[in-house]
């Protein structure tokens, strides 16, 4: 019988607690326990439901700080999974488990690799972090947006960050994330008046209204990106509108759209470009914004080039910077004047029934984190 690698081990008996966002479940008390025996001081930072930790070992120097979260997005019907989504199973060298990718692979491979270095580097160079949040998947309100907060109260601003988002592709460390853009909301409620179809002069249609703004909106070009970002996209997620009766006119629209924009624009100019479009079709209109995250960027420094050659040295890889995806952690982390890069699995079967991640991966990763370690502090 074939025993599990550290890594392996640790991935599964955290794929066993079902941590569905906000919960934890007992995950970061895997992890602390870990870090503890390893000589880490260890902070619990709980901000009203959810579970944060802060670690740390070092005296002194430059930290690294490791970040991700335990929690994982609901496991939609477990019928449709080829086993149950919280109890861990591998089959053909491929372990399947809600969080497998995203993220608590990345957690164990951190966790194992840090262990690792440690004991063969006990006086070692600058200082390791932990920022673990169980609050990435959700609103993200009481989670690493707090700690970051907690941080500066304590004068505490970490100079590199790895956070253990599934960065990969098609094979383990062949994309690393060094940014991200920076994403925008918007609910915008178009006012019109109620009235029957056969009387259009009695009412105010705000569907016909708000169309050709939206058409505008949709084909202008915010910018043309750079040699990092894609172009600024804009994209409408929601419109609701209606009695669902074939002979009423609405008297008022609900629609919700999101831009993705790069450092090429700002979010004010977004604001103020979409409100001047909507103005100038003369809507009557309320709207509310929300920023989820600035665009950040890690164009070059230490941090990559530790993180690039840790992946040649592993697999024998070039690896990819990319800054295409959603949003992360990162974001928050970023501002302090952080360095950051994503780095973690192959991101094909994340939020997906049969999420998995190939065992073999979970053990190259935790070499590549180990020989990250060794570049950054040499």
């Amino acid at each position: 019988m074939q025993i599990d690698s550290p890594t392996l081990e640790l991935t599964k008996q955290l794929i066993s607690r079902q941590s569905v966002t906000p919960e934890d479940d007992g995950c970061q008390q895997l992890m602390t326990d870990r870090l503890a025996k390893a000589g880490f001081n260890i902070q619990p930072l709980p901000f009203e439901d959810v579970d944060n930790f802060w670690a740390i070992h070092g005296e002194s120097g430059p930290i690294l700080c490791f970040a991700g979260h335990t929690d994982v997005v609901p496991s939609g019907p477990e019928s449709s999974w080829q086993s149950p989504p919280f109890e861990p199973t591998v089959k053909d060298s491929v372990l399947t488990g809600r969080g497998a990718a995203d993220m608590k692979g990345s957690l164990a491979a951190m966790v194992v690799a840090v262990e690792n270095y440690v004991a063969s580097n006990p006086n070692h160079p600058g200082r390791i972090a932990f920022l673990i949040t169980s609050d990435e998947e959700g609103i993200a309100a009481n989670g690493t947006v707090k700690v970051v907060e907690w941080l500066k109260q304590q004068n505490i601003i970490p100079e590199y960050c790895l956070v253990g988002e599934p960065s990969s592709s098609e094979k383990c460390g062949d994309t690393i994330k060094n940014g991200r853009r920076g994403s925008l909301g918007c609910k915008l409620q178009v006012i019109g008046k109620q009235g029957h179809v056969a009387y259009p002069h009695l009412a105010d249609n705000p569907i016909h209204n708000v169309a050709p703004a939206l058409a505008e909106l949709a084909n202008t070009e915010w910018d043309r990106g750079n040699d990092f970002f894609p172009a600024t996209s804009f994209q409408i997620s929601n419109i609701n509108g209606g009695t669902g009766a074939t002979n009423v006119i609405p008297g008022e629209l609900d629609i919700v759209f999101n831009f993705r924009f790069s450092t090429e624009v700002t979010e004010q100019k977004l604001r103020e470009t979409t409100e001047a479009i909507l103005n100038k079709h003369q809507l009557n209109y309320e709207i509310d914004w929300h920023l989820s995250g600035q665009p950040f960027l890690t164009a070059e420094g230490e941090l990559v080039d530790a993180a690039v050659s840790a992946v040649k040295q592993v697999t024998g890889m070039n690896t990819l910077l990319s800054t295409a995806g959603g949003t992360s952690d990162g974001r928050f982390i970023a501002p302090m004047g952080t360095q950051v890069v994503e780095l973690g699995p192959v991101n094909a079967t994340i939020h997906q029934i049969n999420e998995c991640v190939a065992v073999a991966d979970l053990d190259q990763l935790t070499a590549i984190y180990e020989s990250l370690l060794e570049n950054l502090f040499k």
